[in-house]
């Protein structure tokens, strides 16, 4: 029988703390003996949120992935142990959304100390990857997309390696955009810390709408050969012209 997904009402504390417990207790049986945590505070908010949200993504952009599974729009916590060493589990949990593996894509990342919101951007070279060429040849379009959209300022840019480094607590590009080049994965997120009570709430729905439709003209530069038509028509479905 397929399991009943019910209505997005916002991360209960409950998967904040279940992350900070799995950090201290990072073994099979512990994972084992919390399970139905696992389940109910992460696995199950996330399918709601994904299906909730799905039709905005439709809307938006219908090459992005919704579907609310695995491996689709929903990282496995557990590590592959035949190319991971250490412990079994990840100590966050990860809804994410793109077009394949390892694409640019927007992200809603549970963590032990809060909620991340954001857009991961791949700058390396490859099949489908523009941000790279992009970002060498609309500069002044991209500082601009930082400034119409009021991103500069509210996100921080981490750069992803093996784990994530902080290189710019609030970003801005006019002066900061040169240190994206240097880099070639790299996040630009918005923290909710466990104590912004929004999070556990409908409202954060609403948080995360937003923080897409700011980042989206960016994301344009990274999925596309010709960036400014699919701006131009995001701006003209979507009435987004400030």
């Amino acid at each position: 029988m397929s399991q009943v997904i019910g209505p997005f009402s916002g991360f209960s504390i409950e998967a904040v703390k279940f992350l900070s417990d799995l950090e201290k207790n990072n073994s099979t049986e512990w994972f084992n003996n919390n399970r139905e945590r696992y389940d109910k505070f992460l696995v199950q908010a996330a399918k709601s949120f994904i299906v909730e949200i799905s039709q905005f993504f439709n809307m938006l952009n219908p090459a992005i992935r919704t579907e609310p599974k695995f491996d689709q729009t929903i990282m496995r916590i557990n590590k592959d142990m035949r190319f991971s060493k250490g412990l079994p589990y990840r100590n966050y949990f990860l809804i994410h959304f793109g077009r394949f593996k390892l694409d640019s894509e927007f992200y809603v990342n549970l963590g032990t100390t809060g909620i991340g919101v954001g857009l991961f951007l791949n700058n390396t070279t490859g099949e489908n990857l523009f941000f790279n060429e992009n970002l060498k040849k609309y500069p002044k379009e991209i500082k601009n997309v930082f400034k119409k959209y009021k991103i500069n300022g509210h996100y921080a840019l981490w750069e992803l390696s093996k784990e994530p480094k902080l290189a710019i607590e609030s970003f801005f590009a006019e002066k900061d955009l040169n240190a994206i080049g240097a880099l070639k994965m790299l996040l630009l997120e918005k923290e909710y810390t466990e104590k912004n009570l929004v999070t556990y709430t409908q409202d954060f729905f609403g948080e995360v709408i937003k923080s897409i439709s700011r980042l989206y003209p960016l994301y344009c530069f990274a999925v596309s050969q010709n960036p400014l038509k699919l701006l131009s028509e995001f701006e003209d479905a979507f009435g987004m012209t400030a």
